[in-house]
């Protein structure tokens, strides 16, 4: 893949709007390249297979996951952790293609955050029902790189607070395309998802797929 795949986006831009300092949701920024970003998905996912993590406290997350790139996000009744090795299977996760890379490349730029260079793309699926809990992303060795984090299929409500789990949460409705990126003073801010509405995409039907680029290692 090579950048003039993002021409259209950098001659006419996304809508841009500002969350918070240092956190940017950019509208619409992968949507003409859906085709690509789920065809990608599914050669992935035939590789490393969706799975419900376990919680360190034995709970097992209602968003399914998987990976892709050199290290993998993972969840047991040890920890949280990056692995280079899917638990799974035992293999290294799948390669993250060229088009997500430079996917959220383009979009850390737009957002402020030059020269991200990420090495994990977590990919979760939800659905109807399925959340995620208001959590920090701390797992990283360098929290001075951003997290940008890809929405596709249904609409979902991303839940977006302060650097305190009790501070005052924003509701943002994040639709097909949208990507989100967040980091220097709000790389450490709470965030979630709620409960996930029911409801039929005409790509991804009763599903909502979420890439998170990180810069792990």
């Amino acid at each position: 893949m090579t950048a003039d795949l993002f021409d259209s986006l950098e001659t006419t831009g996304p809508s841009r709007e500002p969350l918070a300092p240092g956190a940017v949701l950019l509208r619409g920024f992968a949507r003409s390249h859906e085709t690509e970003l789920l065809a990608a998905i599914e050669t992935i996912t035939a590789q490393a297979p969706f799975r419900r993590m376990i919680t360190p406290g034995g709970h097992q997350m209602s968003v399914a996951m998987t990976n892709c790139g050199a290290f993998g996000w993972v969840t047991d009744r040890s920890g949280y952790r990056y692995d280079a090795v899917d638990p799974e299977s035992g293999k290294t996760w799948p390669a993250m293609p060229s088009l997500f890379r430079q996917l959220a490349e383009q979009a850390a730029g737009a957002a402020g955050f030059a020269g991200f260079a990420p090495d994990a793309c977590l990919i979760n699926r939800y659905e109807p029902g399925a959340k995620m809990s208001l959590h920090q992303d701390r797992d990283e060795r360098d929290l001075d790189e951003p997290i940008v984090s890809v929405s596709l299929g249904l609409p979902a409500t991303f839940l977006f607070g302060g650097l305190k789990r009790s501070d005052k949460t924003q509701r943002h409705r994040l639709v097909h395309g949208d990507v989100v990126v967040w980091g220097g003073p709000a790389r450490l801010a709470f965030h979630g998802v709620a409960p996930l509405a029911d409801g039929e995409h005409a790509r991804l039907g009763r599903r909502r797929i979420n890439l998170t680029f990180r810069r792990a290692r």
